[in-house]
């Protein structure tokens, strides 16, 4: 299976790329291809709700950026996972506006890569119960709207991710169906 994995944290060595690069370790030793982008490293614009990818042929974006790295990989993704820090809330602003520009490639959802079936999502945060923003943005515009398969939620709470927790998404990559 090929998973792309989006990470939405700043922070080189934070909790957010640490529980990515467990799932990823774990994903990788079952025989699957892993993509990790981080997506504070491109440089990605906000949608301009222009609506030129739907007026166009193509349905493609007219702006050419660092997003252009990520509507390559979406054709051939079995697997998105949603990695991010939460911020007030929420998704990461870089990665809001990733979600944001998946408007031109997954919208409408008839435009859906074929082959991308399943989701994941992996929250770090300081304090526990502040992920419902998040959380209702992954269940209603990736597994509700594109109709993809939740294959699960993992959260971290506090100033650092445990070994118990790493190794948790670990095994959870390992044990992913081909």
């Amino acid at each position: 299976m090929n998973i792309l994995i989006l990470n939405g944290s700043p922070r080189p060595t934070g909790n957010t790329i640490r529980m990515a690069e467990a799932f990823r370790t774990g994903a990788e030793s079952a025989g699957h291809h892993v993509r990790l982008i981080s997506v504070c490293r491109l440089d990605i614009h906000d949608c301009r709700a222009c609506e030129a990818c739907h007026a166009s042929a193509d349905g493609r974006c007219f702006q050419h950026d660092g997003m252009d790295v990520i509507y390559s990989l979406l054709g051939e993704t079995d697997m998105l996972v949603l990695a991010s820090p939460i911020y007030y809330h929420g998704f990461s602003g870089h990665l809001k506006c990733v979600i944001d520009r998946f408007y031109a490639a997954l919208y409408p959802k008839e435009r859906k890569p074929a082959r991308l079936t399943r989701a994941a999502l992996l929250l770090a945060s300081g304090a526990p119960d502040v992920y419902d923003g998040a959380r209702f943005s992954y269940e209603g515009d990736f597994l509700g709207y594109l109709d993809l398969e939740n294959l699960g939620v993992f959260t971290c709470a506090g100033d650092r991710v445990s070994p118990e927790q790493l190794h948790e998404l670990r095994l959870f990559g390992a044990a992913l169906p081909q």
